[in-house]
């Protein structure tokens, strides 16, 4: 395992993720995997990344990245203790957070979707569904049901 390899991506999705790019990056886990050949980092076992205002927990936490740039972040968790993304959101005072059985974060696109049991919080509002996309950029959520159809989507919204 390369801990320079580690490094760059850790300070690669430090520049891509946050404006508070500087901040030091917090990672934990019981297990860390790192594929330098196929660009994967993943961790394991209650495992977390924090940095300034970005916080991702999750049973399992994937980084993948291309020429030593993250590209995606994955977190998994269980039915039991879902996967948690909380992050402020530039220029505002409110934050987002999110939990979901699965969390994909597009670094490049700064896209987040939301997979299975999927809540997320964005100041006073609040909306829930089998599948949501945030869009982080442009502020704008997609919400849709889940796949069997069980799961509406429900929101909740401060005028």
């Amino acid at each position: 395992m390369s801990s320079v390899l580690l490094m760059m991506l850790l300070l690669s999705f430090a520049s891509h993720a946050l404006p508070e790019k500087r901040a030091p990056m917090n990672v934990k886990a019981h297990t860390v995997v790192i594929d330098e050949r196929l660009g994967l980092s993943t961790y394991t076992g209650n495992a977390s990344i924090a940095q300034g205002s970005l916080a991702v927990s999750a049973e399992k936490i994937q980084i993948f990245s291309k020429k030593q740039v993250i590209t995606k972040v994955i977190a998994t968790g269980t039915k039991k203790k879902l996967a948690h993304y909380q992050q402020n959101q530039p220029n505002r005072a409110n934050f987002v957070e999110a939990v979901a059985q699965k969390i994909v974060y597009f670094i490049d696109k700064q896209q987040v979707r939301l997979e299975g049991e999927a809540h997320l919080t964005q100041g006073f509002e609040s909306f829930s569904g089998g599948v949501l996309d945030y869009d982080i950029k442009e502020e704008k959520i997609i919400a849709n049901k889940s796949k069997d159809g069980t799961r509406r989507v429900r929101f909740k919204i401060k005028l």
